[in-house]
C-alpha cells in the first residue's frame, strides 16, 4: 500500500465520504484530520476505497476507515490490520454490526467524546451548574458582551486571542494546540468551519471553532478565551449554544486526551454522554 500525508487538496476525496457515513465521532471531518495530521502523524491510502492511518496519543498506530467498516470485504480488512494495530475509533453503533465472535475490541475513557445538549449549555440549568450561572451573572455585571462571526473582517481579533492565549498557557507551542488552531483560522472557509468571536466591552476575550459534524450534532474543534476576563468561557459556551441553529441538538466537546486539567473541566459541564470509540482488532 502507498501512504502519502494528508494535505488540502485531500479535501475532494474526503468531505463527501466523512459526510455520508455520518459517525457522530468527532475524528471523523477532514478539518479534524488535517488540523490534526502532524499530531496523529496522518497519512492516507487514496484511490477508490481510501483509507487513513494514523496514531493515537497514547502512541498507537491505527486504521481509520472512511467507509462504514462492515463494507470492507475480508481480505481487504486483512490487508489493512497489516498495516497497524487496530482500527479506531469505531462507534458503538458500528461495532453492533460487527460479528462480535471475530473481533477484539477495548475503548479508553481518554478517547471519549464529551457530549451535551444544547439546551443544557445554553441554559446552565439545576443545581450541578450554578456556579456556571452565577459566572455568567458576573460576566454580564462587568462586562457588555458582543459577538461577531469569526471567518469575517474580524478574523485579526481572533488571531490576536490566540496569541495571548498561547503567552497565558505558559507552555512550548508544540504542546499546545496553537498550530492546528492558527491554521483553522486561516484556512476557515476553506475547511467550512464556522464559530463566532465574542467581546467584553469591545475587547476581544474569547472564540469558538467548529464546524457541522452530522445533522444534530456541532463539533467544537477550538475554544480559547482570555483569563483576565472572568468567566469568559462559561460565557461563550453559553452565549454559543444560545445562538446556535435549534437542529443541533448536540455539542461535540471531542475527548480529554487523558490529561487531568481538560477532565476535569469538561466533567464540571456535567455531559449528557461520553461517547466511547472502540479500539478493534479482527481475529485472523
Amino acid at each position: 500500500m502507498t501512504w502519502e500525508k494528508i494535505d488540502l487538496n485531500h479535501k475532494e476525496l474526503l468531505y463527501g465520504r466523512f459526510r455520508s457515513i455520518s459517525e457522530p465521532l468527532s475524528e471523523y471531518t477532514f478539518a479534524n484530520i488535517f488540523l490534526f495530521r502532524d499530531t496523529h502523524e496522518y497519512e492516507i491510502c487514496a484511490g477508490d476505497e481510501p483509507v487513513i492511518k494514523g496514531k493515537t496519543y497514547d502512541g498507537k498506530k491505527y486504521i481509520q476507515p472512511v467507509n462504514n467498516l462492515q463494507a470492507y470485504s475480508k481480505e481487504k480488512i486483512l490487508e489493512l490490520q497489516k498495516e497497524a494495530e487496530f482500527f479506531f475509533p469505531v462507534s458503538e453503533e458500528s461495532l453492533a454490526l460487527l460479528d462480535p465472535e471475530s473481533i477484539e475490541y477495548v475503548s479508553d475513557e481518554a478517547d471519549s467524546d464529551y457530549i451535551y445538549t444544547r439546551e443544557k449549555m445554553a441554559t446552565y440549568a439545576g443545581r450541578k451548574l450554578h456556579k456556571k450561572r452565577n459566572l455568567v451573572k458576573q460576566f454580564h455585571e462587568e462586562y457588555e458582551g458582543t459577538s461577531r462571526s469569526i471567518c469575517s473582517e474580524v478574523k485579526e481579533d481572533a488571531l490576536s486571542i490566540l496569541e495571548k492565549w498561547q503567552e497565558q498557557a505558559d507552555l512550548p507551542k508544540e504542546q499546545t494546540d496553537y498550530t492546528a488552531c492558527l491554521e483553522a483560522l486561516t484556512h476557515c472557509e476553506e475547511l467550512v468551519l464556522c464559530g463566532e468571536i465574542y467581546y467584553a466591552n469591545g475587547k476581544p476575550c474569547g472564540f469558538i471553532l467548529g464546524e457541522e459534524l452530522n445533522s444534530d450534532t456541532y463539533v467544537m474543534h477550538f475554544a480559547k478565551g482570555l483569563v483576565e476576563f472572568k468567566g469568559v468561557y462559561q460565557f461563550i459556551f453559553n452565549e454559543f449554544a444560545k445562538h446556535l441553529p435549534e437542529h443541533y441538538k448536540y455539542i461535540n466537546f471531542e475527548q480529554d486526551m487523558g490529561k487531568d486539567s481538560l477532565r476535569q473541566s469538561k466533567k464540571s459541564y456535567q455531559p449528557d454522554l461520553l461517547l466511547k470509540k472502540y479500539r478493534v482488532k479482527f481475529k485472523i
